[in-house]
């Protein structure tokens, strides 16, 4: 009995050096178990800030990209306005300018016209007077005929409604007049391939 008594309060410490042994055991499971949570929290954290840094650079980007792209478009917008304002101002020149050389050119015919009439003045002889008229006229035609004006056919040409403005219709003088221009009653001229005026004309029928 005291022999069982014996071994049983040496058995005693051991067991409780096993179950010290087993919770220090268990004690450092859990603080490497927390250590472990605590790194992987800190880390978590610190992908969650490099992230939220990377976006905000993101965002800082976009506003700068944004705001040059604007200011590029201020600066083409002034640029056009003003190209806008010169090809006005350019065109607005050419049109009060655009008959200016024709106008000097006229010049000598009204000075030609100026020294006919002086020259009618002490006229004796009418050839005299009409050959300085026929000079002019003749002058004129060729001024028009080098600026592009060319007179209308309408003797004997068939009528046509592109060239042609009928004042009144006659009884054709023979048939291979019916339906073509017997008489002009004012010319009519064309500037280039444009009609600057029509020829008015009697058709026969």
């Amino acid at each position: 009995m005291e022999e069982n008594a014996t071994m049983d309060n040496q058995s005693q410490p051991i067991e409780n050096e096993e179950v010290k042994a087993e919770e220090t055991v268990a004690n450092q499971a859990e603080e490497t178990a927390t250590a472990e949570s605590a790194g992987s929290a800190t880390t978590e954290a610190e992908n969650a800030a490099s992230e939220s840094g990377s976006e905000e650079d993101k965002v800082k980007a976009l506003e700068e990209k944004c705001a040059k792209l604007h200011d590029d478009y201020i600066r083409l917008y002034a640029d056009f306005e003003n190209y806008k304002k010169q090809a006005l101002k350019a065109r607005s020149e050419l049109i009060k300018s655009a008959g200016e050389g024709i106008f000097a050119n006229m010049l000598p015919l009204v000075d030609d016209f100026e020294r006919a009439m002086k020259a009618m003045e002490n006229a004796t002889e009418v050839s005299s007077v009409k050959e300085g008229v026929d000079l002019i006229y003749n002058k004129f035609n060729s001024f028009l005929a080098q600026n592009g004006v060319t007179p209308i056919e309408t003797q004997g040409a068939a009528f046509n409604v592109d060239f042609h403005e009928a004042v009144t219709m006659i009884p054709a003088p023979s048939e291979d007049l019916k339906g073509k221009v017997v008489d002009c009653t004012q010319k009519g001229y064309m500037l280039k391939d444009k009609v600057l005026r029509f020829a008015k004309v009697i058709v026969g029928q």
